[in-house]
């Protein structure tokens, strides 16, 4: 049985991008619906909505909260409508390291206050979450499918899909999806792949107390022997040492 949060209403513009997991969100404009990882809750001010994770998955989230004249125009314009507050979202490891920027800024003492750096960070994540970019105003149908795929990538980084079947499920022939996503995410399908995962094992070494052999079987690593050297190499450190700087006690 889900249980929800307690409905409420907020004061300014909040993002939260779902990382991992699944649930429901509800409000007055949406009804019912079904959230999973990939996706993003654009929650308007003044707009009433609850929220429920999967109790058998949970979720994980990131969050950015807006304020100013930019989110009054995106109102005005139509851009950010409270209809569409669940919104499947592209370009999603880019997301995460923005997010993961104004998370950083958060921490450090001298963020109080305003900040501008944070805030336009923040609207990087608006922009790119509501399509309001340059290659995202232009809609292109291709585009929406490497989303989706993004999308499904996500949600299954630790067990993926067999690649050329996910092309074939999406309707396009593999060298035209392997071209496509490199283009749009500058990364080859099992490259992406291969840093979802490493951003997930990041999250879990930082903030969990679980041994890098669990990590990696979780993550579908070969071994945790395997997982050390994919994170060294993409973050220039061991893995113990990244926990140790996050938790130095």
């Amino acid at each position: 049985m889900f249980r929800w949060e307690t409905g409420r209403v907020l004061g300014a513009c909040q993002i939260v991008f779902i990382t991992a997991g699944r649930g429901l969100f509800e409000s007055h404009e949406t009804g019912l619906v079904e959230v999973a990882a990939g996706m993003a809750l654009v929650i308007l001010p003044g707009v009433w909505h609850r929220y429920a994770p999967d109790p058998a998955t949970g979720w994980t989230e990131q969050w950015v909260e807006l304020q100013g004249s930019v989110v009054g125009r995106l109102v005005r314009q139509g851009v950010l409508t409270p209809h569409r507050a669940v919104v499947p979202v592209g370009r999603v490891l880019e997301v995460e390291r923005l997010m993961e920027t104004v998370h950083a800024r958060l921490l450090h003492e001298a963020a109080t206050g305003l900040d501008p750096e944070r805030a336009a960070v923040g609207l990087q994540v608006l922009a790119i979450v509501t399509g309001t970019t340059r290659e995202g105003a232009a809609a292109r149908p291709l585009a929406s499918v490497i989303a989706r795929a993004e999308r499904r990538l996500t949600e299954s980084a630790d067990r993926p899909p067999d690649m050329p079947a996910l092309a074939r499920e999406l309707g396009l022939a593999y060298s035209l999806f392997r071209r496509e996503f490199k283009r749009h995410t500058g990364l080859a399908p099992y490259q992406y792949v291969q840093q979802l995962r490493l951003e997930k094992a990041r999250r879990l070494i930082g903030n969990t107390n679980e041994s890098l052999k669990v990590i990696a079987e979780q993550l579908g690593f070969a071994s945790a022997y395997h997982l050390s050297a994919a994170f060294k190499g993409r973050y220039g450190e061991a893995p113990a040492h990244w926990r140790r700087r996050r938790h130095p006690r």
